[in-house]
């Protein structure tokens, strides 16, 4: 396995663990996760503002470019720059890394964006309400209330986004190769079953 290419996307719900899960199999496959690590390329390569792409991470918006530019590559004085630039900047970024690299890609509409890819794993991580409310709430340090609140937009924002880019629907499992629930086994159970999957999968 360790001389195959290896691209694995990970789709998430918010508070489901599954940066912690793509971490987890990267550090036992050696393998580079890339999540907010994208936004700091895709503004390197493209000369904008990382704030600009930060801002616009998952969620759909429109921003004035005075305030924003860091080089002037993509610089216009009287235009708006859209969220469908900086997708297709990032989307870039991503094709540029699956092509040279095996990787792994937490989000963003990594699965749509290389769909292409012979190498391609697509994975989706849940878990139900409960174990996400308990863990936001914990890892903010704020109310079960208000993490459920929190999730709520988080969600609705991620569905938003990949809806829109893909035209498919998020979370849906006919869109990926293997749904997992991560409450069941837990952080490192999940990271396990993953890994045992992608390994039958590249030896089919």
């Amino acid at each position: 396995m360790e001389k195959k290419k290896i691209i694995i996307s990970i789709g998430r719900q918010y508070g489901s663990g599954g940066h912690l899960v793509a971490q987890e199999i990267g550090k036992k496959l050696g393998v580079r996760v890339y999540d907010n690590e994208l936004i700091s390329q895709a503004a390197e390569q493209s000369g904008l503002s990382e704030s600009l792409f930060m801002k616009n991470d998952e969620n759909r918006n429109m921003f004035n470019l005075d305030s924003f530019f860091s080089s002037g590559r993509y610089f216009s004085s009287d235009c708006n720059l859209t969220d469908n630039l900086l997708f297709n900047i990032q989307s870039q970024v991503i094709k540029k890394i699956a092509d040279e690299t095996s990787a792994i890609f937490v989000g963003r509409c990594s699965d749509y964006i290389l769909r292409d890819q012979p190498e391609l794993v697509s994975i989706f991580i849940s878990a139900p309400d409960e174990v996400r409310v308990k863990r936001i709430a914990e890892k903010l340090d704020v109310s079960e209330k208000e993490a459920e609140n929190i999730i709520n937009k988080k969600d609705r924002k991620r569905e938003t986004y990949y809806n829109y880019y893909t035209m498919g629907n998020w979370g849906m499992a006919s869109n990926y190769d293997l749904c997992i629930d991560s409450s069941i086994l837990g952080i490192e159970g999940t990271s396990d079953m993953i890994i045992g999957f992608i390994k039958h999968k590249i030896n089919e």
